[in-house]
């Protein structure tokens, strides 16, 4: 089975991925292969070819997340000039603001803020059409400031000073006008 498809597996990958990887994927597919070797139809090369589109989609997976962690650092990096515990008193404000919500406010927020949905989207889980779902939103972004002022103190300074809660919920002064 190795000698008859290894060619055309390499070549698939090679197609797909590039020389540097297609190696890779070539152990990998046939070690697959090997560990169920009772589950290899005949023929073989299509499960084999599968195979390696699956061994090629965990590389692209794994790249991914390696990207996506490394960006992650260094915008971590970038935060360094500003001072960690002023990350912590705004993120406790917004959170104790969230906790004093409502349910459908928070629901909202979380949609959208924290899950990144659309609002066409969120609106489609929440039951409702975009646009009420749109002015929802506003409302509720207008009542976490609110309520992120209200909390006083370090909060209230975080609010006041940056204007970071106001961006991290998406609102602008003008709306709270």
């Amino acid at each position: 089975m190795y000698d008859a498809c290894r060619q055309r597996v390499w070549a698939y990958a090679v197609s797909r991925a590039g020389r540097q990887v297609a190696d890779e994927v070539v152990s990998e597919t046939f070690a697959v292969a090997w560990r169920r070797l009772g589950d290899v139809p005949d023929p073989a090369l299509p499960w084999l070819l599968g195979v390696a589109r699956n061994v090629l989609r965990d590389n692209f997976r794994a790249e991914a997340r390696r990207e996506s962690f490394a960006a992650e650092l260094r915008r971590w990096g970038q935060r360094s000039e500003r001072d960690v515990a002023e990350d912590v008193a705004e993120r406790l404000a917004v959170l104790r603001a969230m906790a004093a919500l409502d349910e459908d406010d928070r629901e909202i927020l979380i949609l959208v803020a924290w899950q990144g949905l659309a609002p066409r989207d969120a609106a489609k889980v929440v039951g409702c059409s975009p646009a009420a779902l749109r002015v929802r939103l506003h409302r509720a972004r207008k009542r976490l400031v609110r309520a992120v002022e209200e909390d006083g103190g370090a909060a209230g300074d975080v609010v006041d000073g940056s204007g970071a809660v106001r961006a991290r919920v998406g609102i602008s002064a003008k709306e709270m006008s």
